[in-house]
């Protein structure tokens, strides 16, 4: 009955004329960013924040919020349209979102992504209500081997993203760890791998790299196509979004599947909601009776990480507000408003700033609801940008990336090395490599190496840590049989194809 209460009391201050119009703002400004290549919530959050300094605090708050999950919505409609992420969590939605909008089912792909993203919004928001305080222990019981062998398992799991081959897909992880140590060493500073180019000291950028494989190589890849275009319905009807009856059914466990999956990485710090929409792809995929659908138009390939990313994007506000440890980048300039505001995040802010804490709560439900309504009447519109000519539509994409990219450092350097990853990332699509799992082992690099290495030096040197502690010797143990797993169903797979010749 308290929660109902505390519901009640966040909604009496998210409903207010004032934090509705904050609300409203953050959402509608991240969900248009996020469709744009390059910009990301990251930037926008960051260009935004002087704005809140005239804002109350909760309204303050609200806003920044609104911006992060609303440009998780937006992100997905680059990914599925333009095989084009707007943000790095959006990277496994063009796996099977843009095959089933080039099949044309754009509408379909679009709707189903958006009422993912409500459900895993909804799912973690009554996640950060309810379980809180739980929550909060469980992330302060993870130390740096906990951490070590969580993401090992998370790059393990980057073998079943996409179509390709276990073992293309994990040199692909491979490939991204080895791009990960470009830049300065977290420990001594000394900078490695820069070839004396002082724009690499901080290593690569994520969103130069994702622009880069995802959509310049897009772009190169149909270059044939230039003068040709799309043959796109000039009106999306309500009945042409909605999926079948039969799809309806096999979206269900997904996106709780997904959500859960979201809800419990979104509240590891440092994790992000990127992860999450990697290990939620991989789960699918591998739980999937048919899993040859995937990577050619599944909703299950939709779904599952669009509600993770969303679920995620809500309860990495539970070690921000309860511990004051941000659970990514976004979060982390989220905690300096936070700070700038006189809010102090930890344990005590429930208590001491309940009407904060519960209206912010309370906005997640209103932000949601908002986007719902925001999004489903401009499907049409978005589905729309596909009828453009292409010899108007992928010189247009090239500019939005350059402008984007550039955007992000005012630096040529960056837009250079978006040029040289649409190569790269043409040249892997034309050889079979899959770009997703490359992309995950960039972001997950650096925390892997600083875990591994914070784990060495606080055991002497000695690697049972991972063994004798009790959460990080489970997860191992999970990596092991996982590992047993796909050895047993490799070597399955070849005796049957064995005896059918």
């Amino acid at each position: 009955m308290e929660f109902f209460d505390n519901i009640a009391f966040g909604l009496s201050i998210a409903l207010s004329l004032s934090t509705l119009l904050y609300c409203l703002l953050g959402v509608s400004v991240g969900m248009f960013i996020g469709v744009l290549p390059g910009l990301g919530p990251l930037a926008t959050v960051g260009m935004l924040l002087p704005l809140t300094f005239y804002a109350p605090q909760t309204e303050a708050i609200v806003m920044l919020a609104g911006i992060y999950y609303g440009s998780m919505y937006g992100g997905s409609t680059a990914a599925i349209l333009l095989n084009l992420p707007g943000t790095a969590g959006a990277a496994v939605t063009c796996i099977d979102g843009h095959p089933l909008a080039r099949s044309g089912r754009a509408g379909v792909a679009l709707f189903t992504a958006t009422l993912s993203s409500f459900f895993g919004g909804i799912f973690g928001m009554v996640v950060v209500a309810a379980f809180t305080p739980f929550l909060a222990s469980v992330a302060l019981s993870f130390g740096s081997a906990e951490y070590t062998a969580l993401i090992v398992l998370g790059l393990l799991s980057a073998a079943f993203v996409g179509n390709a081959s276990r073992g293309r897909s994990l040199a692909m992880v491979g490939a991204g760890l080895f791009l990960s140590m470009v830049g300065a060493d977290a420990n001594s500073g000394v900078l490695r791998m820069t070839f004396g180019v002082l724009d690499l000291a901080d290593g690569l950028n994520l969103v130069v790299v994702t622009t880069g494989l995802f959509g310049i190589a897009e772009v190169l890849a149909n270059v044939g196509n230039i003068g040709k275009r799309n043959t796109m319905p000039t009106m999306i009807r309500l009945r042409d979004m909605l999926p079948t009856g039969a799809e309806c059914r096999r979206m269900v466990f997904p996106a709780l599947r997904g959500s859960s999956i979201g809800a419990v990485l979104g509240i590891l710090p440092g994790t992000g909601a990127a992860l999450s929409t990697f290990v939620a792809y991989a789960f699918e995929k591998r739980t999937s009776k048919t899993p040859e659908r995937f990577g050619k138009g599944a909703l299950e390939g939709i779904v599952a990480p669009e509600s993770a990313n969303n679920s995620a994007a809500q309860t990495a506000f539970v070690p921000t507000l309860s511990l004051g440890i941000p659970g990514d980048a976004i979060v982390a300039i989220m905690l300096g408003a936070l700070i700038i505001h006189g809010i102090v995040p930890g344990p005590q802010l429930i208590r001491d700033q309940p009407e904060l804490f519960w209206g912010l709560v309370a906005s997640f439900l209103v932000g949601n609801v908002l986007l719902l309504f925001l999004n489903l009447p401009l499907i049409g519109l978005w589905v729309r940008i596909l009828r453009i000519p292409y010899s108007v539509l992928y010189p247009s994409i090239l500019v939005f990336i350059c402008v984007g990219v550039y955007s992000l450092q005012n630096s040529v350097f960056d837009v250079m090395m978006a040029t040289l990853f649409g190569f790269l990332g043409y040249a892997m699509r034309q050889f079979g490599f899959p770009p997703a799992p490359l992309l995950l082992g960039l972001v997950l690099g650096p925390l892997l190496e600083q875990n591994f290495r914070r784990s060495l030096m606080l055991s002497r040197g000695d690697l049972m840590v991972f063994l004798e502690r009790p959460v990080s010797g489970g997860i191992i143990a999970v990596t092991l049989a996982l590992i047993a797993l796909i050895v047993w169903s490799s070597w399955r797979s070849r005796r049957r194809a064995g005896a059918g010749s």
